[in-house]
């Protein structure tokens, strides 16, 4: 027998939340994102950083210059999976640390955006500024 047994790792709500330090969405929920950055004032936007995954956006910034729109998801760090942003108000099912050490053991580039519904891991190491050229480009390329 051959290879890891793969275990179905779900989300429950988490006791106490987590601060945020990102927010993400993807499919509908980063186009809309995506619209959400452009209107935002220039002021605002230059403290922002952000890094685009095929069909998903991850914002970092401070949690009361984070976006929102609807069905987003809020990430923050769990200390227990540093190298993880992990949704804010949901907790995996299974130990934090044991989930770090798999999605590491086969996504190396940390630290990366755990996003549960659809399933994304987003590596968010080369977050850059927010550029408005490059949201308009993603947004005719995904939008």
């Amino acid at each position: 027998m051959s290879g890891a047994a793969r275990v179905s790792v779900g989300f429950v709500p988490r006791e106490a939340p987590l601060a945020a330090v990102a927010a993400a969405g993807v499919g509908e929920c980063a186009r809309a994102l995506g619209e959400r950055l452009l209107g935002m004032d220039d002021a605002t936007l230059s403290g922002l950083s952000g890094v685009a995954a095929g069909d998903a956006i991850v914002v970092l910034g401070e949690a009361e210059a984070l976006p929102w729109v609807p069905e987003i998801v809020y990430l923050g760090r769990d200390l227990r999976a540093p190298r993880l942003l992990l949704p804010t108000a949901l907790s995996p099912d299974v130990p934090v640390d044991v989930l770090e050490r798999a999605i590491v053991k086969r996504c190396p580039v940390t630290p990366l955006a755990v996003i549960p519904s659809p399933r994304r891991l987003v590596p968010v190491g080369k977050a850059a500024p927010i550029a408005r050229g490059l949201v308009e480009e993603w947004l005719s390329r995904w939008g």
